[in-house]
């Protein structure tokens, strides 16, 4: 069984940092597709990075140069190192992970069969 524990979410100003961490509480398939993705209010939910258990690793146009996605297999962990955040990175975001490969899933929420429970994150100017 797959459980999402998210972490890290909260309140910072412009130009600030934060660091958001998703582990499996239960064991990660052995070709699977993690995800951060955020939704903001009124709008719907968006791919922010996503890594596959090889490392592969792909970035929204909007968030690249200042988020970094990052995994420890041995944890069952990933990462989602946050710079330079501006209002529009405001939002919950949501820890996903999909039984295939990055590859076969990509950016589609729908394809992702587990979640976490989202934290929030607000930039303010």
């Amino acid at each position: 069984q797959v459980v999402l524990l998210e972490s890290g979410g909260g309140s910072v100003q412009v130009g600030g940092s934060l660091r958001l961490s998703c582990r499996d509480a239960g064991y990660r398939y052995v070709s699977s597709c993690m995800g951060w993705f955020r939704q903001a209010p009124g709008k719907e939910r968006e791919k922010v990075a996503r890594t596959n258990t090889d490392g592969t690793i792909r970035y929204a146009d909007s968030v690249k140069g200042r988020f970094t996605i990052s995994q420890d297999n041995a944890k069952n962990a990933v990462y989602l190192e946050m710079t330079s955040l501006t209002p529009e990175d405001t939002g919950v975001y949501y820890c996903a992970e999909a039984r295939a490969p990055c590859v076969m899933v990509g950016a589609l929420a729908h394809k992702y069969s587990y979640w976490g429970q989202g934290t929030q994150v607000t930039v303010s100017s």
